[in-house]
């Protein structure tokens, strides 16, 4: 059995959740709670698209909360 999460040729969806986090995930497979499609396509665009897209790894929550002084 192949790993469905390197298959060059298939559909894949770029999901995103509430803290800005994305995950490839095949297309085939039931969108997790929580998280949203944003982007439908074959697995290197995804790729690119997380990779261009997600440049702030901190959680959004973290982003968002007052500065500490």
């Amino acid at each position: 059995m192949t790993n469905p999460f390197e298959d060059a040729e298939a559909t894949y969806n770029v999901l995103i959740n509430k803290e800005g986090f994305y995950s490839l995930w095949p297309a085939f497979a039931a969108v997790p709670a929580g998280w949203t499609i944003c982007l439908i396509d074959k697995r290197q665009a995804c790729l690119d698209y997380i990779n261009t897209t997600w440049t702030d790894m901190r959680p959004l929550s973290l982003v968002c909360a007052p500065a500490l002084n």
